[in-house]
């Protein structure tokens, strides 16, 4: 990673490469609870899934992750917890989530990765963290929103 201004206070990371936002996410993942909900916001393409994937790597899943695009939803069993990989990109409505039993998601055993939570802003609950991923001239950059300092101190402080 060229920039890491977390312990400026900026907390932003600037990711050269795929490898490098699994790299983020499996450095994250530690520092992330069951009950936590996480907003992955960003454009097409920006990387969401591939800091999905590195989270999941980070809780230990060995298992392949993909893009729950047209699902609109990926469980996954871990041994200690359940995780929850919403793709609301294609959502017509928050009735889908209603209809698809999504609020019982949201609970103390699980976490919630939610990509597109504009999609179903008055459904969803408040986050816990976002992750904004954004385009630069030399890959990603990523932000981590103001509350999130305290969560990934111990975590990011070492990454670079």
């Amino acid at each position: 990673m060229a920039d890491n201004n977390y312990r400026a206070g900026k907390r932003s990371f600037r990711i050269n490469s795929g490898s490098e936002m699994i790299s983020f996410g499996v450095k994250c993942a530690p520092c992330i609870s069951p009950g936590q909900v996480i907003f992955l916001d960003g454009d097409l393409g920006a990387g969401k899934t591939t800091l999905a994937k590195g989270l999941m790597a980070g809780w230990g899943y060995t298992g392949m992750v993909t893009s729950p695009t047209f699902t609109l939803l990926e469980s996954y069993d871990l041994s200690h917890m359940c995780v929850h990989h919403f793709d609301l990109y294609r959502m017509e409505s928050a009735d889908e989530l209603e209809m698809i039993g999504a609020r019982e998601l949201f609970n103390s055993a699980s976490i919630c990765l939610i990509e597109w939570p504009d999609k179903a802003a008055g459904f969803l609950p408040l986050p816990d963290v976002v992750f904004t991923i954004e385009h630069c001239a030399h890959g990603r950059h990523i932000k981590l929103d103001g509350n999130a300092k305290a969560q990934f101190e111990g975590c990011l402080q070492e990454h670079g």
